[in-house]
C-alpha cells in the first residue's frame, strides 16, 4: 500500500523536452490513446502525472480503511474481553445459586413453620432464613442484570463484526484499485526506463523543479518536538519508498510524516488528509522546520518542511525518501504540529 508519490509537478520547468517523439506509440499503446491535437511530449507526461496522482488517492484510502480496521479490532477485542470477565461472573453466581438450592433441598425443604418448630435455635433460624431470602434476591437481580450485559455486549459485538467485514470487503476493494493502479505505473515506468540515461535524468530534474514565485522559505524548528521530527526524517533518508508502510525500513508519503514524529512522541493520523488537521495552519510564507507541508486540494501528498525553500518526502515507487523543493508541486496548506 503506498501511498503519496508526488504527482510529476505540473508547475516548474516543462519536462516535454524529455520524452522523444519516437516514443509516441509506446506512450499510446502503455498509458492509454492520445488525443489528436496533444503533443506526444505533453500527453506522456500527463499521464504519468496522473497516474502517480491516481496511485496517491488510491494508497491514502487504503490507509485510511486499513486505519479504520485496525481500530475496531481493537474494540472488538476489549468487547470480547469485556464479555468473557462478565461471563465468569454469571458463572460464578450460577454456581452459588446452585448451592443454595441444594442447600434448601436437603434442609428437606421443609415448611417453614415445622421447620421453626423443630429448630434448636428459633432465633437462630429466622436469622439465617432472612439472610437466605436477602442473598437469593439480590443474586437473583444481579444475575439479571449481568444477563441484559451479555445480550448488549452480544450484540455490539455482532455489529461490530459486521463493520469490519464491510471494512474488510471495502479494503479489498481498495487494495484491488491500488493494484490496478500499480500496474499502469509500472508501465510509465517502463516507458520512460526506455528513455537515454541523459533524458530520463532531465525528466527527474523537472519533477523536482520549484515554483519561481515562492520566497526563500528559511528558519528554526517551532518546538523541541519538531526539531526531533526533523531529525528523524534526516535520519529516513534514502530508503524506500514502499506502499502503506510508515517504516523503518520504508515509507509512504503520510508513513514517514507519522513515524518522524512518533520519534518525537507526538502521534500523528495515518494519511495525509488527516494529517492536514493534526495541528495549527500557518501560511506558506511562515512555515519552519518540522511543519507538514500537504499538497494538492484534496492533500493526497504531504512532506514535511526542512528549511531553505525544502521539503523531506517520499515521493513515489522507486525514488527513495529524499530532499525536494518546498514548490515542486501546488501546496495546498501547511500545519504545524
Amino acid at each position: 500500500m503506498g501511498s503519496h508519490r508526488r504527482t510529476a509537478p505540473s508547475s516548474g520547468s516543462d519536462r516535454s523536452a524529455v520524452v522523444a517523439l519516437g516514443l509516441l506509440s509506446a506512450a499510446a499503446t502503455a498509458l492509454g490513446a492520445v488525443p489528436a491535437a496533444a503533443t506526444p511530449h505533453d500527453d506522456t507526461r500527463a499521464e504519468v502525472d496522473r497516474l502517480y496522482q491516481e496511485a496517491e488517492k488510491a494508497t491514502e484510502a487504503y490507509n485510511a480503511a486499513d486505519e479504520r480496521a485496525d481500530g475496531l479490532r481493537r474494540q472488538i477485542a476489549t468487547a470480547q474481553d469485556g464479555i468473557a470477565r462478565k461471563q465468569q461472573r454469571v458463572n460464578a453466581m450460577r454456581e452459588s445459586l446452585g448451592s443454595l438450592a441444594g442447600a434448601q433441598y436437603r434442609s428437606g425443604g421443609l415448611d417453614p413453620a415445622l421447620a421453626l418448630l423443630l429448630s434448636d435455635d428459633p432465633e437462630d433460624y429466622l436469622e439465617k432464613a432472612s439472610v437466605l431470602d436477602r442473598i437469593t434476591v439480590h443474586q437473583a437481580g444481579e444475575l439479571k442484570r449481568l444477563r441484559a450485559v451479555l445480550r448488549s455486549l452480544a450484540q455490539d459485538r455482532a455489529e461490530a463484526a459486521g463493520r469490519l467485514g464491510a471494512l474488510e470487503k471495502s479494503r479489498k476493494a481498495v487494495a484491488a484499485h491500488k493494484r490496478t493502479v500499480e500496474s499502469k505505473l509500472a508501465e510509465a515506468r517502463r516507458l520512460l526506463n526506455s528513455l537515454p540515461a541523459g533524458d530520463r535524468a532531465a525528466y527527474d530534474r523537472a519533477t523536482r523543479s520549484a515554483r519561481a514565485d515562492l520566497p526563500g522559505l528559511h528558519g528554526t524548528p517551532a518546538s523541541g518536538r519538531a526539531a526531533a521530527a526533523v531529525a528523524a526524517a534526516r535520519s529516513a533518508l534514502g530508503r524506500p519508498y514502499v506502499w502503506g508502510a510508515n517504516g523503518p525500513g520504508g515509507f509512504d508519503c503520510s508513513g514517514l510524516t507519522q513515524w518522524s514524529y512518533a520519534q518525537a512522541g507526538v502521534a500523528l493520523p495515518r494519511t495525509s488528509q488527516a494529517q492536514r488537521y493534526a495541528g495549527r495552519q500557518v501560511p506558506l510564507s511562515e512555515a519552519r522546520p518540522g511543519d507538514l507541508v500537504l499538497y494538492r486540494s484534496d492533500a493526497s501528498h504531504v512532506g514535511m518542511y526542512m528549511g531553505n525553500g525544502q521539503v523531506i518526502h517520499a515521493p513515489y515507487p522507486g525514488a527513495p525518501v529524499r530532499y525536494d523543493p518546498v514548490g515542486m508541486m501546488p501546496v495546498s496548506s501547511v500545519t504545524r504540529v
